[in-house]
């Protein structure tokens, strides 16, 4: 059985005061039925793994290098991020594909280096507006997946998030035929590569405007096994209503 998935990606922002809603989450959600991931800005995470510590709360990074250590200005490992409490990253997004350039290639090479550190890679996948009005949205997502998935994985160490670029933050949702269609196509393209028990024990999770309103009925699709949250992530109040549809389902 796959266990259900609330991750939260807070992207660019928050500072010290945020953290103050790590706070009240834990407070609200002290023994979640579901796994409860926050992944904040690179500055606050070892804050937030601290605050966090033996709450039902665990935090992620947003990014890291493929290589291990080096002159890397700016930059930030894998292995960096595990020693400052990090249990997963997210990779491929959608904002780092675009804003930086980050090909599939990357993207693969940077989840073999969170796998190698012991981390889950979330990885990222989904389609452009055009793209879906073009009919194309399940061939980019099969290309998508087989460039940037490693070999090595495993239901352990990789979790598989579709989020479509034309959804994140504009409110816009995907019908919910729309949504299970991708999410069956994920799964089955994952049996097929890596066999019938890895390919079910992957968690997938939706990306795009969830809300504590779409939430529940989202989550209702098959083969969703969560959410990966923008916006709705930055308040304890909002994110506890989408934790609370999660563990209802």
């Amino acid at each position: 059985m796959r266990r259900k998935l609330a991750a939260g990606n807070w992207k660019m922002n928050g500072t010290s005061a945020a953290l103050s809603e790590l706070d009240a989450l834990a407070a609200k959600h002290p023994s979640p039925s579901v796994d409860v991931l926050i992944c904040p800005p690179a500055t606050l995470l070892h804050r937030a793994a601290e605050r966090t510590q033996g709450t039902g709360v665990a935090v992620g990074g947003q990014d890291c290098h493929a290589a291990p250590s080096g002159a890397h200005t700016g930059d930030t490992s894998a292995e960096m991020l595990k020693d400052a409490g990090a249990t997963a990253v997210i990779l491929g997004h959608s904002e780092r594909r675009e804003d930086h350039g980050e090909q599939n290639e990357d993207v693969r090479a940077k989840a073999n280096a969170v796998m190698e550190a012991g981390l889950q890679a979330i990885i990222c996948v989904g389609e452009s507006l055009e793209q879906r009005e073009a009919a194309n949205t399940l061939d980019i997502i099969g290309g998508q997946m087989s460039g940037s998935i490693p070999d090595r994985s495993t239901g352990e160490n990789l979790i598989v998030a579709y989020e479509p670029i034309w959804a994140i933050g504009t409110g816009k949702v995907p019908t919910l035929d729309e949504i299970g269609e991708v999410h069956d196509f994920i799964r089955a393209r994952l049996e097929r590569r890596f066999g019938e028990g890895v390919g079910r024990s992957v968690r997938l999770l939706y990306g795009g405007s969830v809300k504590p309103s779409n939430a529940a009925e989202i989550f209702g699709v098959s083969n969703v096994d969560g959410a990966l949250v923008g916006g709705a992530s930055l308040k304890a109040a909002d994110f506890s209503g989408i934790i609370d549809a999660l563990e209802s389902v």
